[in-house]
């Protein structure tokens, strides 16, 4: 029998305050659960987890547990994002997983159950659940249930590429006002494979969240259903022990990054995968892994990629079915949160259809659907390609056009500066020099599209992408950034020659090492303070995903 590790601090003053909490003596020896939630009404993406975390504790208790509600931080793009140009954003996911880990280790719970929603819940609670190695599962919030007018679908996606596109002079395909008035009708993330349905996915790839979690539209008899068998379950991994770095295996990563490149998803997951697993301490190497399953086609195009909407892969089958048919490249042996490995979860599965989910024989389009590029401007840097039908250019080289922020960038391209050819740098913009990857990149990529200037220029950045984005050419997460000493994009002159290469996977500049020797970079020039600061200060590059954890000597 496995001894709680709650009952080594079983003393009279915890005793005390428990009981005055309602807790009985036979509940003292019960294994005590957190229920990790991030309900917020500032945001419709987490409006609906009180009601979840209810059923949860409900469960929790029927099967034999005492859960313990704990609030986190909790993120949201269109809301939180309002200040400091979006820096708050990924900055709240290093804060997620202290918060856990200040509440649920301090408290030393035995387990805990993370109803995780937007892009950075996911990642968070994952990190959080790595560094703890404690029983772990995550329930998966779900999406929200988008809006029609005249009958024609309209999601947050629409009210975001119209706002931008009408300062271009754009003609939406519905009236703004209106499409921001019906875009979202319930609770949940939001709809298409942006970077929250794409973590979601990622999830139940790695085995971190029950079988047929993923998609599924929010608070909905299924994701409700869901809820409450992670609560009888999760009771259940604690008497046997099954820990999070037993499932958070390389094998898991690799069924991870083979399920990311199947759905196209947003490139936000390759730094939240490489987050986790520094915190899970298993060697694992996200970049080398996406150049390894570049093979990986695309099997299903939600959208932004193509046309499938997510209600459409859900009714497929989502994560389940995708795993499924990547059988044959993924690692069935890996271990999962039902005490059973990956093979043994799908054994009994079949696929309804074909048409949403193909098989590896039959994708929609070849992988790779993301890119890792090196070469003289880069160690790392990430292109999103989708479907690669030759609707978007792969190839480029072109002159430089350097920005040092948004508005200055945005400027250029309201103002008719930028030409066909350019090669539009936006540097200033990465994990020190946003901070936190706040800028607006993701602002800079709509307006080129909707100055109709994403075909015939590239765009490369520093900084990270909303996981709606996916138009032209784009290189993103350029590392090392510009707020480095000597990093290339930061030393990057207009008129310097730019060469982008996806056959090639590289990204070069055309100068030569004597003249870069000469130039100096910009330095940090956005200002930060408070959590921002320290932020800035302690964040690790983008090869370990942008961790605060100090590297081990």
């Amino acid at each position: 029998m496995v001894k709680l590790r709650s009952l080594d601090a079983n003393n009279p003053g915890r005793r005390a305050n428990w009981k005055a909490l309602g807790l009985s003596k036979e509940d003292m020896e019960k294994p005590k659960i957190a229920v990790v939630n991030s309900s917020s009404e500032l945001a419709i993406c987490y409006a609906h987890l009180d009601g979840i975390a209810k059923m949860v504790k409900e469960e929790i208790r029927a099967a034999g547990g005492v859960p313990f509600e704990v609030r986190t931080a909790a993120p949201s793009d269109f809301i939180t994002g309002a200040n400091r140009a979006g820096s708050y954003i990924l900055a709240g996911r290093d804060i997620i997983a202290n918060d856990i880990e200040v509440q649920v280790e301090a408290a030393m719970l035995d387990g805990m159950i993370c109803l995780t929603s937007c892009d950075k819940t996911p990642p968070g609670h994952l990190m959080a659940a790595a560094r703890l190695d404690i029983p772990t599962i995550l329930v998966i919030g779900g999406y929200q249930q988008a809006g029609e007018i005249d009958g024609e679908p309209v999601d947050v996606e629409d009210v975001w590429s119209g706002q931008v596109g009408a300062i271009f002079g754009k003609e939406p395909k519905f009236p703004i006002p209106d499409m921001a008035e019906n875009a979202i009708r319930g609770p949940g993330v939001c709809a298409g494979m942006a970077t929250a349905n794409t973590m979601h996915t990622v999830v139940e790839a790695l085995g971190m969240c029950l079988p047929g979690n993923a998609p599924v539209r929010g608070n909905s008899p299924k994701m409700q259903a869901n809820a409450r068998a992670a609560g009888r379950r999760i009771v259940e991994m604690v008497w046997e022990d099954l820990r999070p770095r037993q499932i958070l295996t390389p094998e898991a990563f690799r069924n991870a990054v083979a399920t990311l490149l199947a759905v196209g998803g947003s490139i936000n997951a390759i730094k939240h995968l490489q987050a986790t697993a520094i915190e899970a301490e298993n060697g694992v190497d996200v970049f080398a892994l996406m150049e390894e399953f570049s093979d990986v086609p695309l099997l299903s195009p939600v959208r932004p990629t193509g046309d499938v909407r997510i209600e459409q892969f859900e009714d497929a089958g989502g994560a389940r079915a995708v795993l499924k048919r990547l059988e044959p490249r993924i690692c069935p042996e890996a271990l999962t949160c039902t005490g059973k490995t990956l093979g043994e979860n799908l054994a009994n599965y079949e696929i309804e259809g074909p048409d949403v989910i193909q098989p590896l024989d039959q994708p929609f389009s070849e992988g790779p659907t993301i890119a890792i590029l090196s070469g003289t401007m880069a160690d790392t840097a990430v292109v999103r390609l989708g479907i690669r039908d030759g609707s978007r250019p792969e190839e480029f080289t072109g002159t430089a056009r350097v920005f040092e922020d948004t508005k200055e960038c945005m400027a250029a391209i309201e103002a008719g500066d930028i030409k066909d050819g350019d090669v539009v740098i936006a540097r200033n913009q990465g994990l020190r020099g946003g901070p936190a990857m706040g800028g607006g990149a993701s602002l800079i990529l709509f307006a080129l599209d909707a100055a109709g200037l994403a075909q015939t220029t590239a765009f490369v950045t520093d900084g990270q992408l909303s996981g709606l984005c996916l138009k032209g050419l784009t290189v993103a997460e350029v590392s090392p950034e510009a707020a480095e000493d000597g990093a290339p994009i930061g030393l990057v002159r207009d008129g310097d020659t730019v060469r982008v290469s996806v056959k090639d996977r590289s990204l070069d500049l055309a100068v030569l090492p004597e003249e870069l020797a000469r130039r100096t970079g910009p330095g940090i020039r956005i200002e930060a303070s408070g959590y921002l600061s320290n932020f800035r200060e302690s964040v690790r590059p983008m090869r370990t995903g942008g961790v605060l954890v100090p590297e081990k000597k």
